[in-house]
């Protein structure tokens, strides 16, 4: 290579790499702007300390609801023990408890909450009055013997018979 052939090539690096700073310097301008732009944006009325103010009412506000999400949170805990022991499932059986009486007065009615606990309202109505008991459910079962109505409304509460 001839000194005039290194000359050319060195005048033709320097000016690709001429280009390339400018193209890259065009490239930061943009960028330069629309970061301004925001900055002017976001600072616009506002002083150090009006933003200063700004910024500690927002954590204030943060440790509000900091707080607020733990009182809520133990709220949801106290309604959801309160909802699993209040009654969610129901049986009933209307029946006739004495022949010939009519009408089907009498009724068994099986209350459940979620862990199957609850009681069976057995309700015999006759000529001279109307008899009401009481048996206790525990986890689905009883300790006391059930007549077939009973029997019957507790499976309807379980689930076992769809109407």
């Amino acid at each position: 290579m001839t000194e005039r052939e290194i000359l050319i090539a060195a005048i033709i690096a320097v000016c690709v790499l001429c280009i390339a700073s400018l193209i890259v310097a065009v490239i930061a301008i943009g960028r330069y702007r629309d970061l301004y732009r925001r900055y002017d944006l976001f600072m616009r009325g506002k002083d150090a300390e009006s933003l200063e103010e700004l910024i500690l009412r927002q954590q204030e506000d943060i440790e509000e609801l900091k707080e607020a999400k733990l009182v809520d949170r133990e709220a949801m805990r106290v309604m959801n023990r309160n909802i699993r022991a209040s009654i969610q499932k129901f049986g009933i059986v209307h029946y006739d408890a004495f022949e010939g009486m009519g009408g089907k007065m009498s009724f068994a009615l099986a209350l459940l909450d979620y862990t199957n606990t609850g009681m069976i309202i057995n309700c015999m109505h006759s000529r001279e009055g109307c008899f009401i008991y009481v048996k206790n459910v525990d986890a689905g079962s009883t300790y006391t013997p059930l007549g077939a109505e009973e029997k019957e409304a507790l499976e309807r509460a379980l689930g076992y018979i769809k109407d």
